[in-house]
């Protein structure tokens, strides 16, 4: 894939997205994150260069695969709507009644669900042990779940600030992870957003959204976040909390439009869906809605399993981006 180098894709960048507007950001997130999640799912787990051996020129569409029909997409983005749908319906944050949208999703029999996601809402337990109990249990509860979900509530909970938006995060996050490293890596994902909205570059907000994470968790997510960093260099698969938003960052960074981003972190292998939805939310926000391709969203519709015959297309996703945006929390 032709990526630019990271000094041209930096001045690319600016030169791109100056006067995108925040309502333009609140849709790109949200659709840019969907569009991702659509895109990678065919490639999961996947081998490095997937996808630039299946469009060799760089020009990916949805093709589907692996279960899914092109456009289609998962869990990932499913558990990001329901977010969506109890934040704006309950006038703000309420943990209890996320974690029975979960449940009632999880009981449809949806075509993918995270082996820790499904423990964690099928177990029994009530929704502030559940999550907690499966750590204790199990140890390892770090993974990418609940980052994958982030985007709407990310939106949502931009225009309150760092410390409210990363508190919204962590409460989130907790709901299913009880591995307080994935609560920080949604809280930093959370004032990323923030920061992308507002017009700022993502990558240059990363110090000031570190400076706001948990002492203990600090050091390691300083490193995964550093401007020097590469997939490469990560010690877990990227299904786990770390390497995947590093890699969203990565190809953020090394690359100078949307499409381009998402194609660098899909050729990544592994947890593809998720890798890309993470890096089309924060790339969304950051170029805009207009910079996402028509190939990429005419075919993009997001079923929601054990809500009825509901399916969230374009212009859905887009009306919620902006009443997500409009709401004061």
């Amino acid at each position: 894939m032709d990526m630019s180098t990271e000094g041209a894709a930096g001045t690319s960048r600016h030169s791109e997205v100056g006067a995108v507007g925040r309502a333009q950001r609140a849709a790109g997130a949200v659709v840019g994150s969907a569009v991702g999640d659509a895109l990678g799912a065919p490639f999961e787990f996947g081998p490095s260069g997937v996808y630039a051996r299946r469009f060799p020129d760089g020009v990916g569409t949805m093709c589907g695969g692996g279960g899914w029909d092109p456009g289609e997409a998962t869990d990932d983005t499913q558990m990001a709507m329901l977010v969506a749908d109890s934040l704006l319906e309950c006038d703000g944050l309420e943990p209890a009644d996320i974690f029975r949208r979960f449940q009632r999703w999880a009981a449809s029999a949806p075509k993918d669900i995270g082996l820790q996601t499904e423990d964690v809402l099928t177990n029994g337990e009530p929704w502030d042990r559940a999550a907690a109990l499966h750590f204790q249990v199990n140890s390892r509860a770090a993974g990418n779940g609940s980052l994958m979900r982030a985007t709407t509530g990310a939106v949502y909970f931009a225009s309150a600030g760092r410390e409210a938006t990363m508190a919204a995060a962590r409460r989130i996050a907790a709901l299913t992870h009880g591995d307080r490293a994935a609560w920080e890596g949604t809280a930093i994902y959370h004032d990323l957003i923030r920061a992308a909205l507002s017009g700022a570059d993502p990558l240059a907000a990363v110090p000031d959204a570190l400076a706001g994470v948990h002492p203990d968790h600090r050091a390691r997510w300083s490193a995964v976040l550093a401007p020097d960093w590469h997939p490469d260099d990560a010690t877990e698969f990227n299904g786990a909390v770390w390497p995947c938003l590093g890699s969203a960052l990565w190809a953020l960074r090394a690359t100078d439009s949307f499409e381009r981003a998402l194609g660098a972190a899909i050729d990544l292998g592994g947890d593809t869906d998720t890798v890309a939805a993470v890096t089309g939310g924060l790339a969304g926000a950051h170029y805009g809605l207009h910079a996402i391709p028509p190939r990429w969203t005419t075919p993009l519709h997001v079923p929601l399993p054990g809500f009825g015959d509901r399916v969230l297309r374009l212009t859905e996703l887009t009306a919620l981006a902006q009443e997500l945006a409009g709401q004061e929390p």
